[in-house]
């Protein structure tokens, strides 16, 4: 019997844990949870856990996991279009190594200054080098963006390109410390200003954090929908180009993770918009489908033939290794 991935573990025994609470706008299921404080702003608060081994190499500079560490979770803030402002840091470590200890700071400081985030609490323990990052934000009643409001018709937009963290990676572990693609893994760049751009825009917005296609899947089940992306419109760097064959560069755009790009919906009335809000961010963001309303995720090629999606999945803890 395969074993439950980490989202069926999540439906299965924390999806309607705890009290039932008026103040709770949107609890588990999206990328951050609303809570109404009954202020002008709803808190957005989100919270993830990096295990060395696992969510970066175990030799990564230490300044590098620091900046990590923040920006997942500014990630997720961005995807709902909130404005981060304060973090609990939770550090597990098996010494308190002071070189170490640091270039964390560096990076972690670094970034949320840059963020107007204040560091206002934690943890710090013994054992094995893990970080959590609890951060929470601020996003306008009746505002936020969210994953359940895709609609048929839609078009799929995602910002920067993909599948470059996935090379870096492969980088990394050959051997290689420098370069655009590793950069791309150790330091992503949250898009905080884009999620804020896309308020009153887009229709349903994910971070891309374990691949398009599994973080796309996410927008398709919450809205009962389904997409079609177009293969050659995926936006790829020329490094990813350059060093990959076009199914491997297919199949890291669509499964690699790590990216931590925007995904989302917008109508088709409001593209032209959509285009004036992000003029000045230095971003592109890039046209790649339509949501369509039979569900499931297809991707068809330059004469609108359906070809297989790559079978590298996103990342899963629990479910089968991509």
């Amino acid at each position: 019997m395969p074993a439950p991935s980490e989202f069926e573990l999540i439906r299965q025994y924390f999806a309607a844990a705890g009290a039932s609470r008026q103040d709770v706008v949107l609890g588990v299921g999206d990328d951050a949870a609303l809570l109404d404080n009954g202020g002008a702003q709803l808190l957005a608060l989100c919270v993830d856990t990096l295990v060395a081994g696992v969510h970066f190499p175990t030799d990564a500079p230490a300044e590098a996991v620091g900046h990590k560490a923040l920006a997942v979770n500014l990630s997720d803030l961005a995807a709902m279009g909130a404005q981060p402002a304060w973090a609990l840091l939770s550090l597990t470590m098996p010494e308190p190594e002071p070189d170490w200890l640091a270039g964390f700071r560096r990076g972690l400081h670094a970034l949320a200054a840059a963020h107007g985030v204040a560091l206002v609490g934690g943890d710090t323990t013994r054992g094995p080098l893990a970080v959590t990052v609890t951060l929470v934000g601020l996003v306008e009643r009746g505002r936020a963006l969210r994953r359940d409001g895709a609609r048929p018709g839609d078009r799929v937009y995602v910002s920067g390109t993909l599948g470059d963290a996935a090379l870096g990676l492969r980088q990394w572990q050959a051997g290689e410390r420098a370069g655009p693609a590793v950069e791309r893994l150790q330091r992503p760049q949250p898009r905080v200003a884009l999620g804020r751009a896309l308020l009153g825009l887009a229709s349903a917005v994910v971070d891309v954090s374990d691949g398009l296609a599994a973080d796309l899947g996410h927008i398709l089940a919450r809205s009962g929908v389904g997409a079609r992306l177009e293969a050659a419109r995926l936006p790829l760097s020329q490094t990813l180009q350059a060093c990959c064959s076009p199914t491997e560069a297919l199949a890291c755009a669509l499964g690699g993770g790590d990216d931590y790009e925007l995904c989302f919906t917008v109508p088709v009335e409001r593209e032209r918009s959509l285009q004036q809000a992000v003029a000045g961010l230095g971003l592109a963001v890039t046209a790649i489908g339509t949501i369509e309303a039979a569900p499931g995720l297809r991707l068809v090629d330059e004469q609108g033939r359906e070809v297989p999606v790559p079978s590298r999945g996103g990342y899963d803890h629990f479910g089968a290794a991509p």
